[in-house]
């Protein structure tokens, strides 16, 4: 059980270790043409630069996302409309920021390019490490598989059989009801909302490939010995909740910061199982807020967006962008998660059993 607790801490914190070298060149491996100067050179596609220039660093070379913490972005046009995908850019959502500036030629120039043909799943990073030496089942089946990675991946893991946020489709009572797509077709047109699903926009010969990769990976999920795969829900409700309570409002501190009737009121009902024990051990995404005390004396409060040893940045209530070097002001770092990491060497067995089994009662 001790093992099994540690490689669960490290897999709640993984996401925030990614680094991703700046490409040499995207315009080369893209698909998208090249435009010809009339000198006879190569001037690479003003989109591919605008992506190597703003997105690839999260997004990867060839659009094929950086799982689990960037999606890919091969396929967009399924999802939104050009119109969409301009205010993203423009706006930013959740860890990617904002690009206001980009405008005009640039902008559309980026937008035709996230939206040109991809190369073939084979080829893509995407797929790196997935070849293997087994024949596919079928043209379709491979096709489903391009647009799954390209479009699913990001959600419900490379092999369909959950990720991050999506579950598992190969135990999913909808799966094991459909027939050539008929039950699968509804809930990827029409999205699932409550669950922060999108909706896609699939031809029905694209969603009868999509149906067949996943009914192909439901067989290979049957066919492996155990029948486990990970850790069902069961398997973390095996401890006490009313001692997990009294951890809650006394040695585990979680009470100076968190209310059941509060900000955690209902927990149970967004998360469950190993994603709400994540949550719990080491809440992803929430943002740390920062004071910083200018030579005047003003003191200007927001959320941390940047620090290191030699820069702090902030973003104000207003939206506003700052930064200074830390040499020349003084600040105070409020960080929510740090209460978190601290009790990793504290906790038992027996503290996150019972503190698990009383956040699961928290609807």
């Amino acid at each position: 059980m001790q093992r099994f607790r540690y490689a669960l801490l490290l897999a709640a914190g993984a996401g925030f270790f990614l680094f991703q070298a700046k490409p040499t060149s995207v315009y080369a491996a893209s698909s998208a043409p090249a435009a010809q100067a009339k000198d006879g050179a190569i001037v690479a596609n003003p989109g591919s630069i605008a992506y190597e220039n703003h997105c690839a660093i999260c997004h990867g070379v060839q659009r094929e996302g950086i799982l689990p913490a960037f999606p890919p972005l091969v396929g967009i046009q399924h999802q939104k409309t050009d119109q969409q995908i301009m205010d993203l850019i423009h706006t930013g959502k959740g860890r990617m920021p904002a690009f206001p500036k980009l405008q005009g030629p640039e902008l559309t120039a980026l937008v035709h390019f996230l939206e040109s043909p991809a190369l073939s799943v084979s080829d893509s990073a995407a797929d790196e490490g997935a070849h293997s030496s087994a024949v596919h089942a079928s043209p379709l089946v491979d096709a489903g598989k391009a647009l799954f990675q390209q479009n699913c991946a990001f959600c419900h893991g490379r092999d369909a059989m959950g990720g991050e946020t999506g579950p598992d489709l190969t135990r999913s009572k909808l799966v094991l009801a459909d027939v050539k797509g008929d039950k699968i077709s509804e809930v990827v047109r029409d999205g699932r909302p409550e669950k922060k699903m999108p909706a896609f926009n699939f031809s029905s010969q694209e969603v009868l490939g999509l149906a067949a990769y996943i009914h192909s990976q439901e067989a290979k999920a049957a066919s492996m010995k155990g029948g486990r795969r990970g850790v069902d829900v069961a398997d973390l409700q095996t401890g006490n909740a009313a001692l997990g309570k009294e951890y809650f409002n006394g040695a585990g501190t979680c009470a100076k910061c968190h209310s059941a009737t509060g900000d955690l009121a209902g927990i149970a009902n967004r998360y469950e199982g190993l994603q709400l024990e994540m949550r719990m051990l080491y809440p992803r995404g929430v943002k740390s807020q920062v004071v910083v005390t200018l030579p005047s004396g003003t003191k200007l409060a927001g959320t941390l967006v940047y620090q290191d040893e030699f820069v702090i940045g902030m973003r104000a209530k207003d939206g506003t962008f700052h930064s200074w070097k830390t040499r020349n002001v003084k600040f105070h770092v409020d960080s929510p998660v740090d209460a978190h990491v601290e009790l990793f060497p504290k906790y038992t067995d027996d503290d996150i059993h019972n503190l698990m089994a009383y956040i699961q009662t928290l609807r």
